[in-house]
């Protein structure tokens, strides 16, 4: 079984990598392939990633498709299930089914966990399974308060993961803590000025 390091690092990987001179600095990496502590606490403040997936080789098409779409939700929509599976729910949406058809014929796929607010991201290599009918398991992925039902349950089994340089990641913070955070700030500036008042109407 090669090592999760290798799932990134393919031989034409590392061909290119000797090729442009940086093979000695990555020769020795080392890459996870299950999840850790790091990985839970991450996964439990994603807000947005990105699926990637592609569909098989055929006669008719014989070359792949990478296919990546975004997946957002609040806190908590992506769980961990064990060591080495995260899961969402899936709900009905624009019905084009891509990833769900690239799954069906090719489980290799990859996500792209974003966290912008503190500028860090995730990268993970592994395989993707589309369970339908698991009453179980998509009861445990829905969401609390969400009127959406799911209509299949999407696993990811990783095989390797890394954490990528934050270099070049914009700093977005969600609108609703934004908000929040001004409303705590407004509230603070309003007592100040009440107490303001109350000492110049008292004279002292």
């Amino acid at each position: 079984m090669p090592d999760a390091v290798d799932y990134a690092f393919t031989p034409s990987v590392k061909a290119a990598q000797i090729r442009k001179g940086s093979r000695p600095h990555y020769a020795g990496m080392i890459m996870a392939d299950r999840i850790d502590a790091r990985l839970v606490a991450f996964v439990a403040e994603v807000r947005s990633f990105y699926l990637g997936t592609a569909s098989a080789p055929t006669a008719g098409h014989p070359c792949a498709q990478p296919y990546i779409q975004h997946r957002g939700g609040p806190k908590g929509f992506l769980k961990v299930l064990d060591d080495r599976r995260l899961a969402f729910a899936d709900y009905r949406g624009n019905r084009q089914y891509i990833s769900t058809g690239n799954a069906a014929e090719n489980r290799k796929a990859f996500l792209f966990l974003m966290d912008y607010a503190n500028r860090r991201r995730i990268k993970l290599w592994g395989e993707l399974d589309v369970i339908e009918g698991d009453a179980d398991l998509e009861a445990a992925l829905a969401m609390p308060g969400y009127r959406g039902v799911p209509e299949q349950a999407m696993v990811f089994t990783i095989t390797a993961w890394d954490i990528n340089c934050p270099q070049h990641i914009p700093q977005l913070l969600p609108a609703e803590e934004v908000a929040e955070a001004l409303a705590v700030r407004d509230a603070r500036i309003a007592a100040l000025e009440a107490q303001l008042a109350a000492i110049s109407e008292s004279g002292t």
